[in-house]
């Protein structure tokens, strides 16, 4: 196996020696999670031109869905949008933890995110996380005219835990013949509960997500039901009629091995699929070393992707 990214190694160094590996019990670590969010987000400071706004979308059995709609400040009058949907194992993220994200996302491409703050397990074990995220691309969707975005232009973006939900999304609105993103993007998704792939299994602990966190988060996610295909999409028997797909992961991450095996099986389903492998990559290694080249031809390659999805939609 190849070594991790020189400068990607050196950006991990210092993530754990300022934030130190996460300890305590799961809300202390939710907390510490936000309170970082809060101060990158302060220290970083709004240097990009977008503005934003929280509201609440209508929820299944009368629940509200907080949201986060980002607009380019020189937004145009009926822009494409993206639903957000953040990571952290269905257990931990939240609109602050995906605020930095969003915001770039946002500015880069010059278009509406939407970013939802789905509610956590085991608090609300599955299916609320997916049912929450349903809910957000239905008020998309509906609510299109008054958000100023355009519902033929929607994509559905998602790392970790959000990529595995927007995959479950792209499942549910196909098997309910409900109309389809332009593109659900995927980094590094979390998909399978069976966790028995050799990557899974060998790969060495590094302080970012690993064995133990994955096996935390699913037991809490799933609160003792067996899996089905929208809990963990890699469970679905078939694949065919999904949404094109784009699907990333590094060689260094514990999901490397059942985003693959994914992503053979789109290709296999007909469904317009774009995978990249990136060698010396860990789990979310992106965020934690930005200014790393690779981690700037990951989100380069991210960003095209979502680029020719909506000009394809015009």
């Amino acid at each position: 196996m190849t070594r991790l990214d020189p400068e990607s190694e050196a950006g991990l160094a210092d993530y754990l020696a300022t934030a130190g590996p996460p300890g305590g019990t799961l809300r202390e670590r939710r907390e510490q999670w936000d309170r970082a969010a809060r101060e990158d987000n302060q220290r970083r400071g709004n240097d990009l031109l977008v503005s934003s706004h929280d509201m609440l979308a209508p929820g299944t059995a009368d629940v509200r869905v907080p949201l986060r709609v980002y607009r380019p400040r020189r937004g145009v009058a009926l822009s494409p949008a993206i639903l957000l949907i953040h990571g952290g194992g269905m257990v931990m993220g939240s609109l602050e933890t995906e605020d930095r994200a969003a915001r770039e996302i946002c500015s880069v491409l010059d278009v509406v995110v939407v970013s939802v703050g789905y509610r956590l397990a085991p608090e609300h074990p599955y299916p609320a996380a997916l049912n929450d995220c349903a809910d957000a691309y239905a008020f998309l969707r509906t609510r299109a005219a008054d958000l100023k975005i355009d519902p033929d232009r929607l994509a559905v973006v998602g790392g970790s835990a959000g990529g595995g939900l927007a995959l479950a999304l792209a499942l549910r609105l196909r098997d309910l013949n409900r109309p389809l993103p332009r593109l659900v993007l995927a980094a590094y998704p979390m998909l399978d509960d069976r966790r028995d792939t050799q990557s899974m299994c060998r790969l060495e602990p590094m302080g970012i997500w690993d064995q133990e966190d994955n096996e935390e988060a699913w037991t809490a996610y799933l609160g003792g039901v067996i899996a089905d295909q929208y809990a963990a999409p890699a469970r679905a028997e078939s694949l065919a009629e999904l949404p094109p797909v784009f699907l990333d992961v590094g060689d260094h991450d514990l999901f490397r091995d059942e985003a693959m095996l994914f992503a053979s099986r789109l290709t296999q389903a007909g469904v317009p699929t774009e995978f990249h492998l990136y060698p010396g990559a860990f789990h979310a290694s992106e965020e934690v070393a930005p200014n790393a080249a690779l981690s700037q031809r990951i989100m380069a390659a991210r960003y095209a992707a979502l680029e020719r999805a909506f000009r394809a939609g015009r």
